[in-house]
């Protein structure tokens, strides 16, 4: 297969690779349904559908998320039900499309087999796939990033420029999901521009005059050579600097404060008692990515690290660059006062996957007369071991945060047929939950404001609908968060029960 033709069969590949593995995570899951954030932002997006200001000015909302809210205005026509289940199997797709993408990462400077099993382990890490389940933003958000990082690691293998538009389109489009994005954007801007500084005259010297003789492909290449001019920069400035131009100015006209995700981000890490502040990252930054990966692999990655750089040099110098700066980035945030949360780590827990990969199977990179390939490939043979004895247990960590989420969705499920029954509904008035996770839910399905379904934490109705679980294990099971403010929460006076079912308990008062 030619070298012109193998790229465009590989991305051929990706799209049934990816449905594929998506269909393939549901059904092995068994469970599927979108977390607090998203529908939050999705019930938002309904509100902008139907000309309403989004109410983000409640107590313990998630930070806004504009490309969410935007895929919710879109979706808002095909109704709540739709809405929520195309959102999941994105989530699922873009889990799927992680995996494929580190696969070709792995592959493209280790090996296929490194790739493969650099995948592997991606996939079953039980924090990723307890939010690839749930549709949290942090899995596309991570997909994008990544494939970001493989555009312009092709590039590099290539010894071509820097891709440019399409790496910065992939990180605005990040940037619209996590604010982290924002400093990779800028960081690969200003690498394009110091590499265009430095190479800038030195290709323009190797491509010398041109000559009429000269063939197609030697004008091609003297094209690409011609390094970008002030203007097109000035273009790709604009594009890194689109994500937070979106994302301030949609923070000023819907709360007139251009800071506000930032500034509500911090108030509710607060508020939750949330692990903060560049102190703790020391401590917590190596634990969160410890949570996800586990120790078997975080000693494979060990080993593939030291290896790689030792013996793959120019190879692992991009896998390695993409950790650091996704680690500088992770202290970052929690400088900034924001969550040092286990799902910030995932960039990081990506990249040490692939150098996990390299670890066992980094070694076919080498020639098969090198002598340092049977030490490389005894370490391999001890990390692959390992690995494998790890695997039981992670099966029953996973088994054990699945059946949980699937006791979630069926108490939601019981929630949502109420409010198919009509049971729950704005007719007498708002409705009020005893915590904070039922809100964007019912929000979202009774198409209203989020202000009109009220967490009994931090509030009460005189008309409406009282909402409370049937029982102290559909409590236990439904709390969103144990650091949620909370106190003891009691059916208001005048309110008569009205409906049942296993999960929930309805009662009405109509002035």
């Amino acid at each position: 297969m030619t070298a012109s033709i193998k790229p465009r069969v590989e991305r051929l590949a990706a799209l049934p690779a990816v449905i594929a593995g998506a269909v393939a995570l549901r059904l092995i899951a068994g469970v599927g349904f979108a977390n607090y954030d998203t529908l939050y932002a999705l019930t938002w997006g309904g509100q902008l559908a139907r000309g309403e200001t989004p109410a983000y000015d409640l107590p313990i909302a998630p930070t806004p998320h504009p490309l969410v809210e935007a895929l919710g205005v879109v979706l808002y026509p095909l109704g709540p039900r739709a809405v929520e289940q195309i959102a999941v199997w994105l989530g699922f797709a873009a889990l799927a499309a992680c995996g494929w993408v580190v696969y070709r990462l792995a592959s493209l400077w280790f090996g296929r087999a490194a790739g493969a099993l650099a995948a592997l382990i991606l996939l079953t890490r039980v924090p990723l796939l307890s939010y690839g389940v749930r549709a949290y933003v942090d899995v596309p958000y991570l997909l994008l990033v990544l494939g970001a990082v493989l555009v312009e690691a092709r590039r590099r293998d290539a010894a071509r420029a820097p891709a440019g538009a399409p790496v910065l389109a992939l990180l605005a489009l990040a940037g619209s999901l996590r604010p982290e994005a924002w400093a990779f954007s800028g960081l690969y801007w200003l690498y394009v521009v110091l590499y265009e500084r430095r190479a800038g005259a030195s290709r323009c010297a190797a491509a010398g005059p041109a000559q009429g003789g000269a063939s197609s492909a030697e004008r091609s290449q003297r094209e690409a050579a011609r390094p970008r001019s002030r203007r097109a920069l000035a273009g790709l400035a604009l594009l890194a600097a689109a994500a937070p131009l979106v994302w301030l100015l949609s923070d000023l006209a819907i709360t007139g404060d251009a800071l506000w995700s930032l500034t509500n981000t911090r108030h509710t890490a607060q508020a939750l008692d949330r692990i903060t502040g560049i102190a703790n990252v020391p401590e917590y930054v190596p634990r969160r990515v410890g949570e996800i990966l586990r120790p078997p692999v975080l000693a494979g990655a060990a080993l593939g690290g030291v290896l790689s750089l030792l013996w793959l040099r120019r190879r692992a110098i991009a896998a390695a660059t993409a950790g650091v700066a996704a680690v500088l980035v992770f202290v970052a945030v929690a400088a900034a006062g924001l969550p040092i949360n286990t799902r910030y780590g995932f960039l990081t827990a990506a990249v040490l996957c692939v150098f996990c990969g390299a670890g066992v199977f980094g070694w076919t990179r080498l020639d098969a007369s090198d002598a340092r390939r049977r030490w490389w490939m005894a370490g391999g043979a001890l990390a692959l071991v390992a690995l494998v004895a790890f695997t039981p247990s992670q099966y029953k960590s996973a088994h054990r945060e699945l059946d949980k989420l699937a006791r979630q969705q069926e108490i939601q499920d019981d929630l949502l047929a109420l409010v198919d029954s009509h049971a729950i509904s704005l007719r007498c008035g708002s409705v009020e939950v005893p915590n904070h996770a039922p809100v964007p839910l019912l929000a979202l399905y009774l198409k209203t404001s989020p202000a009109n379904v009220v967490s009994g934490q931090v509030g009460t109705v005189a008309d409406g609908v009282y909402v409370d679980p049937a029982s102290r294990e559909v409590e236990q099971d439904y709390v969103l968060d144990p650091h949620d403010p909370h106190r003891p929460v009691n059916v208001p006076p005048g309110f008569m029960e009205s409906h049942a079912n296993v999960s929930w308990l309805i009662f009405q008062h109509c002035a």
